[in-house]
């Protein structure tokens, strides 16, 4: 597998252009060997999202004034996915299957859909048959799609015992549709993501590492305190067997992805230590 981080980290230090090369050379000189770009990020928005994305804890930066093809290709990394929405790719995926072949990759990923009801099967069942029908329009030019996932695809569909990731699962076209398994959100969830991992299998294409347990030094308050994203290797997620099982199903790469409990509020010095686990236990 190789290695990349998530743009979604780098909002804090892309803040121009020099900055952000400066940053992806620094990723590069830690020992990844990819990026994986999302597309909000590298066009110019709207202010609302810009805000909303702020407000969750996940600044954008200014990206969308850059060239990234000219940043990536300085930097020396390579682009191991591109982030749309569902939206964009049903209005123009031929766009984006040619902005994908742009950055080298053949991997565009979707995550979850807001303001969407993951309990209800009649909904579910209009997002997979939406899935399909732009994975298939995607293969036509070699690029494939993937599913990312949060918490909220562990909710049950009203009245079962069915969770809407299975459904998601059970009713995408292998062919057309895979995923990308971010496995902290389940953890979250409780759910057990080495067992999740075999149910993905070989649908799995990309692994997104999250460690999850807490940040504390000298006496709590109380005995509970809060859990969060942790460096990789710092927490309490069975990442080295979850390392094997996705080496074992044929990921192409682990992404580093977490948002925020970072060293002295550093994305790039949680990437940093984040990259000694990874070394330890990614293969390329």
């Amino acid at each position: 597998m190789k290695t990349g981080v998530q743009q979604i980290m780098l909002g804090t230090v892309t803040g121009s252009e020099q900055s952000a090369l400066e940053t992806l050379k620094k990723i590069k000189a830690a020992g990844y060997d990819g990026i994986e770009l999302n597309s909000f990020q590298i066009h110019k928005t709207s202010w609302l999202v810009r805000l909303l994305t702020k407000a969750a804890g996940m600044p954008t930066g200014k990206g969308g004034n850059f060239n990234w093809h000219q940043l990536v290709k300085d930097s020396g990394l390579q682009v191991l996915s591109l982030h749309t929405d569902l939206g964009s790719l049903k209005r123009s995926p031929e766009e984006i299957c040619q902005e994908a072949a742009s950055f080298g990759t053949r991997f565009v990923v979707i995550t979850g859909m807001y303001r969407f009801d993951y309990t209800s099967r009649e909904a579910l069942e209009g997002l997979c048959k939406d899935l399909n029908a732009a994975g298939e329009k995607l293969a036509q030019s070699g690029i494939s799609l993937l599913y990312h996932n949060h918490n909220i695809e562990f909710l049950r569909i009203k009245g079962t015992d069915v969770r809407a990731y299975d459904f998601i699962l059970t009713h995408t076209d292998p062919a057309f549709v895979n995923f990308e398994l971010d496995t902290y959100w389940p953890a979250e969830a409780g759910v057990d993501v080495v067992s999740l991992m075999d149910r993905v299998g070989s649908r799995l294409k990309l692994w997104h590492v999250t460690d999850r347990g807490s940040r504390l030094q000298g006496q709590a308050m109380t005995p509970i305190i809060k859990s969060d994203s942790v460096e990789a290797g710092c927490g309490n997620m069975p990442l080295d067997a979850l390392a094997r099982k996705a080496a074992e199903y044929g990921a192409e790469a682990a992404i580093l992805e977490t948002h925020r409990n970072w060293i002295d509020k550093s994305p790039l010095k949680s990437i940093e230590l984040s990259a000694r686990w990874m070394k330890e236990h990614i293969d390329e």
